[in-house]
C-alpha cells in the first residue's frame, strides 16, 4: 500500500489580491508560507519517498516550507511544468471579481470552474487535465504501485484535474470541486494503483 498526498499551494500574493495567476511565477503571501508551514504540520506521522511539484515558484515555496517542517529537505524532488496551473491566457493578471460583476455568477463559474471552456490564448480544464494525467501514469503511478509514498505540491487546477481522474468525477460535477489553500488530499492505494481510502486534512 501507498500514499498520494495532494498539497494546493498556501495563498499567493495575487490570490490575496483577488488576481487570476496562472502562469504568472507569484510568491507565497505571509499568510501563505503560514498555510504550508501548517500542511507540513498536519503531515507529520506520513512517510514520503518522492516529492513532486509544479515549475511555478508558489508551488516550489509550498514544497520547500513542507519539507522544512519535516525535515526533508534531502528528499528527491521533480519540478515538471504538466504539474503547472492553467493558463488563464487574456484573464491572467485580471481581478476575478471585477470579471464576475462583467459576466454574470453563472458564466464566471464556468469560466472559473468549467470542464471544457476555452480561454483566448489559455487553457480549458480538459487541456490541463490532457498533460497531467499522462504524466501522473507515467511518472507517479509506477512509484505508487511499488509501495512509494508521494507528495505532490501543486495547484488548484492541476490538483482538480487529477482528483477528476483518481475519483472518476463526471464533467459536470467537476464544476463544483473546489481546493482551499494549503488543502491537504491523502489516497491509500493498493499496488494495482487502485483506491482504498481518501482523507482530507
Amino acid at each position: 500500500m501507498a500514499n498520494l498526498i495532494l498539497v494546493r499551494h498556501g495563498e499567493s500574493l495575487w490570490n490575496e489580491k483577488g488576481l487570476w495567476t496562472g502562469w504568472t511565477d507569484i510568491g507565497l503571501s505571509k499568510e501563505g508560507k503560514k498555510e504550508a508551514r501548517l500542511a507540513g504540520e498536519k503531515l507529520k506521522e506520513l512517510p514520503i519517498d518522492f516529492a513532486y511539484t509544479s515549475v511555478l515558484l508558489r508551488a516550489k515555496q509550498t514544497l520547500d516550507e513542507i519539507k522544512n517542517a519535516l525535515s526533508l529537505n534531502n528528499i528527491p524532488t521533480v519540478e515538471n511544468q504538466a504539474l503547472n496551473e492553467r493558463n488563464y491566457g487574456v484573464f491572467t493578471g485580471k481581478n476575478k471579481w471585477e470579471i464576475q460583476a462583467k459576466a454574470g455568477k453563472e458564466q464566471f463559474q464556468k469560466i472559473r470552474r468549467g470542464w471544457d471552456v476555452p480561454i483566448e490564448n489559455g487553457e480549458s480544464l480538459k487541456d490541463v487535465y490532457s498533460r497531467t494525467i499522462p504524466y501522473y501514469e507515467s511518472e507517479i503511478l509506477p512509484k505508487l504501485k511499488k509501495g512509494k509514498n508521494i507528495l505532490i505540491s501543486a495547484h488548484g487546477n492541476s490538483l482538480r484535474a487529477l482528483v477528476k481522474y483518481l475519483e472518476n468525477i463526471s464533467d459536470e460535477d467537476v464544476e463544483n470541486l473546489e481546493l482551499a489553500t494549503g488543502e491537504i488530499y491523502i489516497y491509500s492505494l493498493n499496488n494495482q494503483g487502485v483506491i482504498l481510502s481518501k482523507e482530507t486534512r
